[in-house]
């Protein structure tokens, strides 16, 4: 086995069915926290209001001013709000938006994250933030920002609709397969991103049949956990920066984006990482990694092409100057722009893979 460094992160993670209401206040009391700012979008609003009822005053202000990518001018509002109520502690409820929304008042503000989160983002348990500026999409890593505890509840997650737990599983998935040929893999975050696949794939074609399937529920909500941790210690590839790219300049959804693009990089890169695909296939249950995913997102319904995230085929050529200075100097297989066009070209048309 060759050498490697494996820096496990402090998470405190508490797992199972109904634990954000009989776990929430003891964990906050945990971290010592007398003055919570909540940070929650919209949709998850009453039941972060539930949650959080038996803290009374201890409830300093919420922030629901949640959207995606993070936008600064949203990010000082979080700050603003949370200097003003004298906040303590953050505690986010929802998706990997209000996690990041969080992420953004711990990063300057210092204040510990409690997360509870109700999709499959996985970016409550990683050191990573970002945050979008006009067009541009900034990421960095920073332990401030760290959650420092996690409530996995697959209760909160019945109500998601079918297609956002899909393509959120997805893009979970696509965590996991990044965490192969990602600058900071090692072997422990190969067993974690194959485990991580295992459930996800398990989960998703259940949740897409029965939302309100208890097992599939739990499966993909463990799945996300593990995707995040492989992620968070693996770090970010080629995939996540081509994402990430395409999300800050034309405001595609994130999780749609991933989903999309996943078999197109894992394809692109297959040939000079053969055993990413390998282990991919083989944690699918499948014998060809590539068609393995595109068979899946098939079945689930999934967006299949970037022009039904309604990317125009006009703005491919601008993409590709945007992705290539930020392509990491490790991936596997040397990245140029005409392979970069060739990629986002297919993925846009949603044929088959270069």
């Amino acid at each position: 086995m060759r050498e490697f460094d494996h820096e496990a992160l402090p998470v405190r993670v508490v797992f199972g069915e109904g634990t954000a209401r009989t776990r929430l206040v003891s964990e906050i009391e945990r971290l010592g926290a007398t003055r919570v700012l909540l940070v929650v979008g919209r949709s998850a609003e009453a039941t972060a209001r539930e949650l959080v009822a038996p803290l009374g005053d201890r409830l300093a202000a919420t922030f629901t001013g949640v959207r995606p990518h993070v936008p600064a001018e949203v990010a000082e509002q979080a700050r603003a709000l949370a200097a003003a109520a004298g906040a303590d502690a953050v505690l986010s409820v929802g998706g990997g938006s209000t996690t990041g929304t969080a992420k953004a008042v711990a990063l300057t503000a210092d204040l510990p994250v409690i997360a509870v989160p109700t999709t499959y983002a996985g970016s409550e348990v990683t050191p990573v933030w970002g945050i979008t500026d006009g067009a541009r999409k900034t990421t960095g890593v920073d332990r401030r920002v760290l959650p420092r505890t996690v409530i996995y509840d697959p209760e909160l997650t019945h109500a998601l609709p079918a297609r956002l737990s899909v393509v959120s599983g997805l893009n979970a998935l696509a965590h996991c397969v990044e965490a192969f040929w990602a600058p900071g893999r090692n072997p422990v975050t190969a067993l974690l991103a194959a485990e991580g696949i295992r459930a996800l794939a398990t989960g998703l074609p259940a949740v897409a049949a029965d939302g309100a399937d208890p097992t599939g529920r739990a499966d993909l909500l463990y799945g996300a956990y593990l995707a995040g941790s492989a992620f968070a210690v693996a770090g970010s590839g080629l995939h996540h920066k081509i994402c990430h790219a395409l999300g800050g300049a034309y405001d595609l959804p994130h999780p749609e984006t991933h989903a999309v693009l996943l078999p197109y990089v894992l394809a692109f890169n297959a040939p000079a990482a053969p055993d990413a695909a390998r282990r991919t296939a083989a944690a699918l249950g499948v014998r060809d990694a590539v068609g393995g995913l595109r068979d899946l997102a098939s079945r689930l319904g999934a967006p299949m092409a970037l022009r039904e995230l309604h990317l125009r085929e006009d703005q491919l050529d601008a993409a590709v100057g945007l992705i290539l200075p930020v392509v990491p100097a490790d991936n596997p297989r040397p990245v140029d722009a005409g392979g970069l066009r060739r990629l986002l070209g297919a993925a846009w048309a949603g044929g088959n893979a270069p």
